[in-house]
């Protein structure tokens, strides 16, 4: 499966986004989709994943509460709307997916064997 991040950009804080993971070779069914994030001279972070068959949904900590993770089946499409963004968000945002990620393993991106491409996403004070 190849996937394609899109929605990136710049931001004011408290404002909001919405990032893309569109996948392409074949559909999303049966996978698991994980957002994850890089900041400046840190290291890659889980931000939120989804199982595609269920649709459970997990969240790191420091985005519960403003950052929602959705998938479309007609578009094949696996959505993370932000708000309420704030400069620490600063980061390129990649998305990920596997068909074998535990339930143990989905905030590890060692697990995701699939990767996007990345889309920056710019949050100012």
């Amino acid at each position: 499966v190849q996937l394609q991040a899109s929605g990136g950009g710049l931001v004011q804080a408290g404002g909001s986004l919405r990032l893309s993971c569109a996948a392409s070779g074949r559909t999303f069914r049966g996978y698991t989709v994980g957002w994850f994030r890089q900041a400046p001279g840190k290291e890659l972070e889980f931000v939120s994943g989804i199982r595609w068959s269920g649709g459970n949904t997990y969240y790191a900590d420091s985005v519960k509460g403003r950052f929602t993770i959705s998938r479309d089946n007609a578009k094949n499409t696996v959505y993370l709307q932000m708000s309420s963004l704030k400069p620490e968000d600063t980061a390129v945002y990649y998305c990920a997916a596997d068909a074998n990620v535990i339930l143990s393993s989905i905030g590890r991106s060692s697990a995701y064997d699939h990767w996007g491409q990345g889309t920056l996403v710019t949050v100012s004070s």
